[in-house]
């Protein structure tokens, strides 16, 4: 009897006739060292298996790690502490970066698949990582509440009025809690826009109420998000430009949307299509990043510490009589040890303060927190003042010090170094 050799091997065939892992097979696959299927579908032919060198398949393959693993690795990329705004990655997120392309499946199910450690740090290493996170990833209700900065009682008032809808959804078995349970699931990108294209909702107010406060989107219209029209005016205000900057991207762009509805001197558009008109032309983009301000302070013992506030607010008073003020979002950890410093008998010395959009700020002196507030999804609010008298541009040099105050005293202390 003459036995039939098979002509179309899948993986698991492929891999057991080379002697490999079919890991290292996927792998292989993945970075091109195996020619793609030839035979349909997830098939090769007799011809290619054969042509393949089993120890270079072998020696290809490094790992590989469990989605954890990899969300982990993905997570420290985003920083350390994690930007505001910014939920941890998870298994499950890793399971969709698979789906979108970024990362090779070498095993595991489908939700949660395994991967290779080196193609995870490379995708680590991206600087669009939070932007291909925010593409490809949704998030449940409580991540999109933190991607936006607000409690999950303020997302789901913003979700009851339509401001944003669900995507899809996953299902959950939460077994001696509750059994199966439905979890919708939301665009990253979507939620993250929020404050782009609803510029008229006090988006400070929202992720700076205290925790048990009322929520200060609950005298919101409701909207209907597949029927929601707006004007010209309205456009350039999602823009931050004026009504005639509009108008002249209408006559120089033919594929500006077309009006759906209103009058020649007023028209009304589409608000799904107009904002994906303008994210395509660059005239708005997704926040992926938290501005962040930069402290380096003196420790009382010697030696500096630098700290880190999210989304800050530098208050420079004009009145020398007044207290300048710095406000962000700290960790619990930050914010004990600057209050620490704080509480020397002539406050704590800022040798250099750095926030985007102002000039480098140094205070020789009496810095002192003024408060500490847990608001918003729970993160901390932190303010510090100093006496606007003391202020001064901070030198060039990454080691800071005072090169100017505001006004002049007698009396500058041990930790001025100011040229006079």
């Amino acid at each position: 009897m003459v036995r039939r050799q098979r002509e179309v091997f899948d993986a698991y065939e492929a891999a057991g006739r080379l002697k490999v892992s079919v890991a290292a097979w996927r792998w292989a696959v993945g970075t091109g060292l195996v020619p793609p299927a030839d035979a349909g579908g997830w098939s090769w032919s007799r011809a290619v298996v054969e042509a393949v060198d089993g120890e270079a398949v072998r020696a290809a393959l490094r790992g590989p790690v469990g989605a954890g693993w990899a969300a982990d690795r993905l997570t420290e990329a985003l920083g350390t502490p994690l930007p505001w705004c910014r939920p941890r990655v998870t298994a499950a997120a890793v399971g969709h970066l698979v789906r979108a392309g970024l990362l090779v499946p070498l095993g595991g199910d489908d939700e949660f698949p395994d991967v290779h450690p080196d193609q995870v740090a490379a995708l680590g290493r991206r600087r669009d990582l939070p932007a291909l996170l925010d593409r490809h990833v949704p998030l449940g209700p409580d991540q999109a509440a933190v991607r936006l900065g607000v409690r999950r009682v303020d997302f789901d008032v913003l979700v009851q009025r339509g401001y944003v809808a669900p995507v899809g959804s996953v299902t959950i078995d939460f077994k001696k809690q509750g059994g199966l349970t439905t979890v919708a699931l939301y665009s990253a990108e979507e939620v993250a826009l929020l404050p782009v294209v609803w510029p008229g909702v006090d988006w400070r107010a929202v992720r700076t109420v205290a925790a048990g406060r009322r929520s200060p989107l609950a005298g919101l219209d409701p909207v209907d998000p597949s029927g929601y029209r707006v004007l010209l005016a309205g456009v350039a205000r999602i823009a931050r430009v004026g009504r005639a900057a509009v108008v002249q991207w209408r006559r120089r762009h033919d594929d500006f949307p077309a009006p759906v509805g209103g009058s020649d001197v007023h028209p009304e558009f589409d608000r799904t299509a107009v904002i994906a008109w303008l994210l395509a032309h660059g005239k708005i983009e997704v926040p992926t990043r938290t501005p962040k301000a930069s402290l380096l302070m003196n420790r009382s013992g010697g030696g500096t510490r630098t700290f880190r506030l999210d989304d800050p607010i530098l208050t420079l008073t004009d009145d020398v009589a007044e207290e300048d003020r710095l406000s962000g979002w700290s960790t619990d950890e930050d914010a004990d040890a600057l209050t620490t410093l704080g509480a020397q008998e002539f406050g704590a010395t800022l040798r250099r303060l750095t926030v985007l959009g102002f000039e480098a700020v140094a205070v020789p002196g009496e810095v002192r927190v003024l408060d500490r507030t847990r608001a918003g999804r729970g993160g901390l609010w932190v303010t510090l003042a100093w006496p606007a008298r003391l202020r001064g541009a901070a030198s060039p040099s990454p080691a800071g010090g005072v090169v100017r105050h505001v006004v002049a005293y007698a009396d500058p202390g041990e930790a001025c170094v100011c040229a006079r």
